[in-house]
């Protein structure tokens, strides 16, 4: 144990209980509710610093997937099994492990209400529980998704496996890929999976008998202006149809059709447009739960309403979050959570001893826009939508050496770094490499 994590176990047992318990609840120092990539890092952080019996994490899913990957998956680099492994396994050792889900959240008396009716009190709470996907958002896609072969979504693991067994099946015609008018996690992967389908096709010999079209809510191709002028000239390329300002309603499954609402029609015009292959990026939202907490404890979306710069909630002081849960206006990515954990944590510790939180997160987040079998443009900005690239080029150039750092490099930081709560971002290699003339 480092000596600053001693004094902070130190502190922490000294501190007088802040808040009764009552019998029918279990109480911790700390509680995490969330075990994917953000819950971890912090669980595996404050584990090490309080001790055993200190940290409980809430998480029933049986399996941790590196989700980043799948859109390989979709493509058939990779396979679902490679990107998961038990969630007992990467939890920390030192932290309780409650497999209920979170069913009530009541900050005013500080405890979590799990799915079985038993709380769990704190004296601190790390909000970690991701977004929801709403797949019943789009009339028929579940229905589609269940019974059509051609129809597929990377966003979940079976449908991700069934995306690349659609991309083998199609032979052309009309392949459509969406992009929802609601908030999403990694942004740039529904593009990811229509490149490299692309690229299958003409590999497979289909693509001169097929048209794409690309449905997206945006405006433009992505939210950085330097990546978005790159993208433009890929579509092009590639022949691709891009509608902006468009998002999907209804898919029927039956006639093979999807309906597309005009998202800047004052009338709510709707189009019917025909599919043989159908890739969506579905509806997503922040998690139950948090929708429905008290009002003071959450946005008017439902996400968890925390200080950007510190991760600390605006009205709850013992209360902290990060990553797609919560509402830090930048990009949804585990590369963001890898610049996140580290802050909140540090805001944890100051909070502990009494000292007002003074973090500054500059909201950096990766996106690897994947647009080949062999090729990425690095996409990496901050809130303001600038970039904040790592290395000493332009990585609004697609590259053979990014695509690599993507499928190889990422996902074992991720295992043995992040999920560890050893990894605090690359802002240490990005102003090495240049030359401390980065921000």
């Amino acid at each position: 144990m480092t000596t600053s994590a001693r004094a902070l176990r130190t502190l922490v047992v000294q501190v007088t209980r802040k808040y009764s318990s009552t019998a029918d609840k279990v109480h911790y120092k700390v509680v995490v509710a969330g075990g994917g990539a953000g819950g971890c890092a912090v669980a595996a952080r404050v584990s090490r610093a309080l001790g055993p019996g200190n940290v409980a994490v809430i998480e029933p899913a049986k399996y941790h997937y590196y989700q980043p990957l799948w859109t390989l998956v979709g493509a058939g680099i990779k396979t679902v099994a490679q990107t998961a492994r038990p969630m007992k396994d990467v939890l920390p050792k030192k932290c309780d492990h409650h497999t209920e889900a979170v069913a009530e959240f009541d900050p005013e008396n500080n405890s979590v209400t799990l799915g079985n009716g038993k709380k769990l009190s704190y004296d601190y709470l790390v909000v970690a529980l991701g977004i929801q996907i709403d797949l019943n958002k789009v009339e028929g896609l579940i229905d589609a998704l269940d019974n059509d072969p051609l129809v597929g979504s990377i966003y979940l693991p079976d449908t991700a496996e069934k995306t690349f067994s659609a991309l083998q099946k199609f032979k052309g015609g009309d392949a459509v890929f969406t992009f929802p008018n609601t908030p999403i996690k990694c942004a740039g992967a529904p593009q990811k999976i229509m490149y490299l389908a692309d690229e299958f096709w003409r590999k497979q010999g289909v693509r001169d008998k097929a048209e794409i079209n690309y449905f997206t809510s945006l405006g433009k191709m992505f939210g950085v202006e330097k990546y978005a002028a790159s993208l433009r000239e890929i579509v092009k390329r590639k022949n691709i149809k891009v509608n902006f300002r468009t998002s999907l309603k209804a898919v029927d499954h039956i006639k093979k059709t999807v309906t597309i609402e005009l998202l800047d029609s004052e009338s709510g015009e709707v189009q019917t447009h025909d599919y043989d292959f159908l890739h969506v990026a579905p509806p997503m939202s922040a998690p139950d739960p948090l929708k429905n907490a008290p009002p003071t404890f959450v946005d008017s979306a439902g996400f968890l309403d925390v200080n950007q710069l510190t991760m600390q909630h605006k009205t709850y002081p013992n209360v902290f979050g990060l990553g797609d849960g919560s509402n830090i206006p930048t990009a949804k990515t585990a590369a963001a959570v890898g610049a996140q954990n580290k802050i909140l944590f540090n805001s944890l510790q100051q909070v502990m001893k009494g000292v007002t939180p003074n973090g500054q997160y500059d909201g950096y987040t990766a996106c690897p826009l994947v647009v080949s079998y062999h090729t990425c443009i690095m996409a990496e900005f901050d809130f303001s939508c600038e970039p904040l690239e790592t290395f000493p080029v332009n990585q609004a150039k697609a590259r053979r050496s990014m695509y690599y750092m993507k499928k190889n490099v990422f996902p074992e930081i991720y295992w043995n770094l992040l999920l560890k709560g050893h990894w605090s971002g690359n802002k240490v290699f990005r102003k090495a490499l240049h030359l401390g003339m980065s921000k």
